[in-house]
């Protein structure tokens, strides 16, 4: 409705602001705001795009000084006019929904089996597709953002000690290189992992308290039970191992508390249960919290071959990488201190060829040392 009253007003109204001017009309999660460009060598068009940039540039300022981490997610153009040498636009801009990612890349990340604490918290009657159904359902709702690659490990986990997740203790090396193996194997930039602590059953052995009430509650046991259930989310960087996210779930379950044997985690039927409607709800948050926080991580993979300058890279088409682009390659050895950083930047790729899987191109000059298999390459844009 605000654009078509924009529209509709007078054209010399709408035209009395100057070049200068900033948003105008600011309400709430959305504002009208203008632009202008010169028009230089590249005629009134060049200047129309620049004009148009530089209302969203004044609009997403003024936002973002009301809305704390807010970014504009439509712009409409609702009268433009030359003003002499200058183009100039009115346009209303909307704030999104959605946080955007600066990072046009999708980033892949493997998603490992859920270990219970206590496995005689699910009896042999009771679905048995907890552990992987959780992280395979929180990976699948990532990928459904468009913004990731899931790949599923879910029948193997990270932790042989649950109860001290999200240690790792291997018999065989570091925490971080189970990590960075397991990354390795599937090409991927995190894992998913984490711990199922409890999905206890009330007891209906004794019922608490005297009177009407306890009689009820007597009376109902056997028909209508509580159960709680808690589960631990982790994330970790692929390359370096490094822990970037710990939290943790937690619901009570009122009603029939049972979930059969054969209800996968995901289905119709394991959502219409109480248990697993509650369940389905914290998988939703769990990716909801995933997807705001790496969303817009910087995309990152790894170098595959490097032969006489011609470096083949483990992210092709299906990870939106394009002819043209510029990625950082730094040297997988170069890893900070803290096990978070890339310290040594080796030079820009140049991508050349695109397949579905892989991607090639070549260093541009000034490379510091020679490119390796099993670099880090990575985008420019950062969280």
């Amino acid at each position: 409705m605000l654009a078509i009253l924009l529209v509709a007003c007078d054209g010399s109204l709408m035209r009395k602001y100057g070049a200068g001017d900033g948003a105008v009309d600011a309400s709430g999660r959305q504002t009208t705001v203008q632009g202008a460009a010169q028009i230089g060598v590249g005629g009134v068009e060049e200047a129309r795009r620049a004009a148009i940039d530089d209302a969203v540039m004044r609009a997403s300022s003024h936002l973002k000084r009301s809305n704390a981490g807010s970014v504009i997610s439509d712009v409409k153009v609702v009268d433009e006019w030359q003003d002499g040498e200058v183009y100039r636009v009115q346009a209303l801009a909307v704030l999104s929904e959605r946080q955007h990612c600066a990072s046009p890349y999708r980033k892949k990340i493997v998603a490992t089996g859920f270990p219970i604490m206590n496995a005689e918290q699910v009896s042999s009657s009771e679905s048995q597709d907890l552990f992987s159904g959780i992280p395979r359902e929180i990976n699948n709702r990532l990928m459904e953002t468009g913004d990731f690659i899931g790949r599923n490990l879910t029948n193997a986990v990270l932790y042989s000690r649950p109860d001290i997740a999200p240690e790792i203790l291997s018999p065989t090396g570091s925490a971080e290189s189970v990590i960075v193996n397991v990354a390795r194997q599937y090409n991927a930039q995190f894992v998913l992992s984490g711990v199922i602590r409890g999905f206890r059953t009330e007891s209906t052995e004794y019922v608490r308290g005297t009177g009407v009430l306890a009689e009820i509650k007597s009376m109902t046991r056997e028909f209508i039970g509580r159960r709680s259930i808690d589960f631990d989310v982790f994330v970790h960087d692929g390359f370096s191992g490094a822990l970037l996210f710990q939290q943790r779930y937690s619901a009570s379950i009122l009603g029939d508390v049972s979930l059969p044997n054969g209800y996968n985690v995901g289905s119709e039927r394991f959502n219409d249960t109480p248990s697993g409607h509650k369940i389905d709800e914290l998988i939703q948050q769990a990716s909801a919290d995933l997807h705001r926080l790496f969303g817009c991580y910087p995309f990152t993979t790894r170098v595959l071959e490097s032969t006489h300058n011609r470096i083949v890279i483990a992210a092709g088409a299906q990870d939106k990488i394009k002819a043209g682009d510029k990625l950082m390659i730094f040297s997988a050895a170069g890893i900070a201190p803290d096990g978070r950083g890339m310290s040594e930047s080796i030079g820009i790729l140049t991508v050349s060829e695109v397949s579905a899987n892989t991607a090639a191109g070549s260093l541009d000059s000034g490379a510091t040392r020679v490119v390796r298999p099993g670099d880090w390459v990575k985008s420019f844009a950062s969280p």
